[in-house]
């Protein structure tokens, strides 16, 4: 989402980490270039004025820390405003009320209903009892949606089909809740493709008969600037706590992600990274903005990774790559492991050093999700005796493989070789471990 905006910065801070100092002139002139990346992502120009003067008033009077360079400063710097225009700190749901009730708005299209399941999901997951139910009377496939979304995901829906009323369907749900004793009740609200005076006063009156402890508002991502002008009047004809931000995994400039807090006062909550119901996450200004920086984003990464991979399949996978006992089985089960916690690109964001536009399009030209699926089918071509001893593997044998795996012998022997080199490199790592332990001294393996 943020790509062009990311390389643009980055390359701008580049330029001031080829200079011992900066001066008021060379500080003006990566100021515009930055000033000018911002608009050109769409973000609020009040917004941009604003980032741009917190920026030039620090820099200038930074006192110089030893050891840090002032473009390292400057970083920082930019590092920091770009958290506080992303919201600040994180912002959680309140869930302090049983039951709580949390109230989604927005436009049509702009990815409600998916993202009510998405956020019912993320609850269940956290142990929270929770029922969904759709006030959309209007769109007739609303509910039927919602049901199917709430099957696939194991949680109850509340549905009354027959009634018109929106306000009545969440008076009902609500009893509901409470009846049943449920922890959170979710409200998927009706749509407009415009704003309306219709849509604010049953969204108002909602809210005053549900008294909701959450009101949030769902933004399309790709929907730019114009979004933001939506959410505000929303914010000012309805009230909201929060925003949910969708399509972040988009090729949109990322504008509104900039601009909503400064323009509305109301922080974003969550945030949509894919179309699976698993591609929802909370929102954390500062990780963000590292990914914008080419910082990486580890405790993301980290928390993924715990989410999708088995803890003891991973360690058994760590014993088995150091002890040499590696087949090319366990290596596709690593590569199901990887293709778990989402798209190659994401993941190589939040890895430090990985994350800054330059290398990620290097690594990107090495390797992306097209390459890990031909090497996994190279690999289910062979039969449980080639991957377990990958030495019998020969010219034939290549040829058969490549055959059935709609690839060439060529990269069949390039996947070989790749292999062959990991097994000797982590059998060098066993050797550096060992000498470690007998220094007393604990060797770190990055697996997962």
């Amino acid at each position: 989402m943020f790509d062009a905006l990311a390389e643009r910065i980055q390359s701008t801070l580049e330029k001031f980490g080829r200079k011992g100092r900066i001066d008021k002139e060379t500080l003006e002139k990566g100021l515009r270039e930055i000033k000018l990346a911002l608009l050109e992502a769409d973000v609020n120009y009040k917004v941009v004025s604003n980032f741009i003067s917190d920026i030039r008033e620090k820099a200038l009077g930074a006192e110089v820390v030893k050891g840090v360079n002032p473009a390292q400063q400057l970083v920082k710097i930019v590092h920091d405003e770009l958290v506080e225009a992303l919201g600040g700190e994180e912002a959680k749901l309140n869930l302090k009320n049983k039951p709580a009730v949390i109230l989604l708005i927005g436009l049509q299209g702009s990815g409600k209903t998916t993202t009510a399941a998405k956020l019912a999901n993320f609850l269940k997951k956290q142990g929270k009892k929770v029922l969904l139910t759709s006030a959309d009377v209007y769109r007739p496939a609303a509910m039927l949606q919602l049901k199917k979304l709430g099957e696939k995901i194991g949680v109850p829906v509340f549905l009354e089909e027959n009634e018109k009323d929106a306000v009545k369907i969440s008076k009902d749900a609500l009893k509901k809740t409470r009846d049943e004793n449920y922890d959170v009740l979710i409200i998927d609200t009706a749509g407009r493709l415009h704003i309306d005076e219709e849509l604010l006063e049953e969204a108002r009156r909602i809210r005053e008969e549900t008294n909701p402890d959450e009101v949030l508002f769902v933004i399309d991502a790709m929907t730019g600037q114009e979004a933001v002008n939506i959410a505000k009047a929303f914010n000012d004809a309805v009230g909201m706590t929060g925003i949910i931000l969708t399509k972040m995994d988009s090729d949109s400039r990322g504008g509104v992600a900039l601009s909503v807090k400064g323009v509305t006062g109301k922080p974003i909550k969550f945030a949509g990274t894919g179309e699976k119901i698993e591609d929802f996450e909370q929102f954390y200004p500062d990780r963000v903005a590292s990914r914008i920086l080419g910082m990486g984003d580890v405790v993301s990464l980290v928390e993924k990774a715990q989410q999708v991979i088995d803890e003891r399949e991973a360690l058994s996978m760590q014993e088995k790559l150091l002890s040499g006992e590696f087949t090319l089985e366990d290596f596709r089960q690593q590569l199901r492991m990887i293709q778990k916690l989402g798209p190659i690109q994401q993941i190589i964001r939040m890895i430090p050093g990985l994350g800054s536009q330059k290398v990620l399009k290097q690594v990107q030209q090495a390797i992306d999700d097209k390459k890990l699926k031909r090497i996994e089918a190279i690999i289910n071509s062979m039969t449980p005796e080639e991957r377990r001893n990958h030495a019998i593997i020969n010219a034939s044998r290549k040829r058969r493989i490549a055959k059935g795996s709609g690839t060439s012998v060529k990269e069949v022997d390039a996947l070989i070789k790749q292999f062959v080199q990991m097994k000797m490199a982590m059998k060098q790592m066993r050797k550096m471990q060992k000498k470690m332990a007998k220094r007393g001294r604990k060797f770190p393996f990055p697996f997962f």
